[in-house]
């Protein structure tokens, strides 16, 4: 297993940031857990291109940066959970900035496409959010 990212020496602090969150599937996992704890499987599902061992991997450096908490649960069949740590749910606003860019993209070159199932727009958990602020 790597070290943490947060022993490493940097020139620029860019790449730690590119080093915690850079890749793939790393962002679209902080994605995915911004709105509930998920399951493997749950995550699984919403990854459908990405091998079980690269999501264990992927998920494991998560952890060993402080991004995400994994919780095993005493039970048969075991169950184990994937959550934001109050480190990850610091991305918040830079994986949603992400997808705000990214729809932007998409439609300067091809009109509004389908984008990731099962979660709602950029602009809906914005006003999600500012629901939420007002509670």
């Amino acid at each position: 297993m790597r070290e943490p990212i947060y022993t490493r020496n940097y020139q620029c602090l860019m790449e730690a940031t590119a080093d915690v969150i850079g890749g793939k599937w790393k962002t679209l996992i902080v994605y995915y857990l911004l709105e509930t704890p998920r399951r493997f499987n749950e995550l699984k599902r919403l990854l459908p291109d990405v091998s079980q061992r690269i999501l264990t991997q992927q998920l494991r450096e998560l952890e060993t940066d402080g991004i995400i908490h994994r919780e095993i649960y005493k039970e048969i069949p075991p169950k184990v959970e994937y959550s934001l740590t109050d480190l990850g749910t610091s991305l918040r606003q830079i994986i949603l900035l992400m997808l705000t860019w990214g729809e932007q993209y998409m439609e300067h070159f091809e009109g509004t496409r389908p984008w990731c199932p099962g979660l709602k727009q950029s602009s809906e958990i914005e006003h999600m959010e500012e629901g939420e602020a007002q509670q």
